[in-house]
């Protein structure tokens, strides 16, 4: 109801402003329900528009908020991954990052720094122990990360 007579009174107040231009040859009423019946109709095509924006804008900016969001919680996690990466000993770090971020293989590792093939292996073991004890309480953020890549 409010929006009908919104829409009859910014009516009479266009037709009041154009009084002096404006000629109606034909009668009155059928200019004026003509009038109305075309506002209404530019009503409804502004409003339709109004909600296709506000559902495209919706979609638009969830995304982008999940994206900000995974962004900012992988930065943290990643920085506590080398946090706890830091805090193993000198030679298990080492060894570590030649595994887990140089991808060598165990053999070749054992080559570069003349350690037997076990040793490597036993150290990364022990990294990957003190590496779970560090981060288990990331544990979640690690899930959900995980679980909001694999819905992209």
């Amino acid at each position: 109801m409010d929006e009908a007579e919104e829409i009859v009174q910014n009516l009479f107040s266009g037709i009041w402003e154009k009084r002096t231009e404006l000629e109606i040859s034909l009668s009155l009423k059928s200019y004026l329900y003509r009038a109305v019946h075309n506002h209404c109709l530019n009503r409804i095509k502004h409003l339709k528009i109004r909600e296709e924006y506000q559902h495209y804008a919706n979609t638009y900016y969830e995304s982008s908020y999940e994206s900000v969001s995974q962004s900012v919680m992988k930065n943290e996690l990643e920085r506590k991954i080398e946090e706890a990466i830091e805090k193993l000993p000198e030679q298990c770090r080492l060894i570590f990052r030649m595994s887990r971020l140089e991808e060598l293989k165990y053999h070749e590792i054992a080559e570069q720094l003349g350690i037997s093939p076990k040793t490597v292996e036993n150290q990364v073991g022990k990294a990957l122990k003190i590496l779970r004890i560090e981060l288990s309480e990331y544990l979640p953020l690690i899930i959900l990360l995980v679980d909001g890549l694999m819905q992209f």
